[in-house]
């Protein structure tokens, strides 16, 4: 059976249908063939195509045993390799290398830190990828192989494989920036909630990114500095430019968080402005009425001798411009003190 084809979903009965997604063995120049499941357990390495990678689902069951009885990988390894714990580290396990990388996850309706995990076991001759979740560096590195454009080693396909893991961050953060330029320009036409949620969700974009890729700075380094004998000096290069280049995204990560949080300073600034004015207004408008309303409130009391209740008619008017004239004298006062 042949599911070297496509990236298929896990798969129940280890014995007709095996946890492979593809695999592929590598001619040395660039291309590799597809190979099945019944080649793959009796594959052995040869000089004209010295490199197998598998792609496997590490939640099929009983790809833990086949994991040991195939490749003789330790126990403690194969629990890293199939377990939950996906931060990102790297080692070097005698010929093997070992570890746990992520992605950005580009599925349809994922948020971009919901990060995918991917294990990877290399001994030179044998590259394992092992993922739960779809990730799409695994086809992007695979289609180039198909088409002559791909790794000709092994050492060449774990850094191709997690070059392709970081770059995929830079369409993060070109998005993230973009919706900052865009918040930025529109502040002032958009609702002031729906600019305050989209801050806030770009900060915690920057957050997790920070989070869940500060590690794999750290996992990269451990391969560049400790790699097994057949990583060569290209590979080590290779990985020491993937370092830089995710260095330079996590400065972007933390310039787009500080773009962020000074467009939202800004946003609270101008609000507390705002209030502020609305304040002074109500405050200047209550401090002219306040001596209009102690004159009707005395008036209004219901006691005897109330100046100008015997009037009639002629009292109300004489009270109406009195309460006129001192309106008026306190709108001259409050212009000439330059309150509005």
């Amino acid at each position: 059976m042949n599911r070297g084809m496509d990236d298929a979903e896990p798969i129940a009965d280890f014995a007709t249908t095996p946890p492979l997604l593809f695999a592929r063995v590598l001619d040395g120049k660039g291309g590799a063939r597809p190979a099945g499941w019944e080649e793959v357990q009796h594959w052995r390495p040869h000089d004209h195509e010295p490199v197998l990678w598998l792609h496997l689902d590490r939640t099929a069951p009983g790809v833990r045993e086949w994991l040991a009885d195939r490749f003789d990988i330790p126990a403690p390894t194969i629990e890293l390799l199939t377990s939950e714990a996906t931060r990102p580290r790297a080692f070097h396990e005698g010929h093997a290398l070992v570890a746990t990388l992520r992605g950005i996850n580009f599925n349809p309706g994922a948020e971009p830190e919901d990060m995918v995990s991917m294990q990877l076991w290399a001994n030179g001759h044998v590259v394992l990828t092992l993922r739960r979740r779809q990730l799409q560096t695994p086809k992007l590195v695979r289609d180039a192989l198909d088409n002559g454009r791909g790794p000709v080693d092994a050492g060449g396909l774990v850094t191709t494989i997690t070059e392709h893991l970081i770059d995929r961050m830079s369409e993060t953060i070109i998005e993230l920036n973009a919706e900052i330029d865009r918040l930025d320009d529109e502040e002032c036409e958009l609702p002031a909630s729906e600019v305050i949620s989209a801050i806030a969700g770009i900060r915690r974009s920057c957050l997790a990114l920070k989070r869940h890729m500060s590690p794999q700075h750290e996992a990269l380094e451990n391969i560049a500095r400790d790699a097994p004998a057949w990583f060569e000096r290209h590979d080590r290069r290779q990985i020491v430019e993937t370092i830089d280049r995710l260095r330079r995204f996590l400065d972007d990560i933390d310039i787009s968080k500080e773009s962020a949080l000074v467009l939202q300073d800004d946003m609270r600034a101008r609000a507390a402005a705002q209030t502020q004015q609305t304040q002074y207004l109500l405050t200047i408008v209550a401090g002219i009425f306040l001596p209009l309303t102690f004159i009707t409130g005395l008036l209004g009391i219901n006691v005897g001798d109330i100046p100008l209740a015997e009037a009639g008619s002629h009292g109300f008017w004489i009270i109406v411009a009195i309460c006129g004239g001192i309106f008026g004298a306190e709108l001259l006062i409050a212009r000439k003190l330059k309150w509005f």
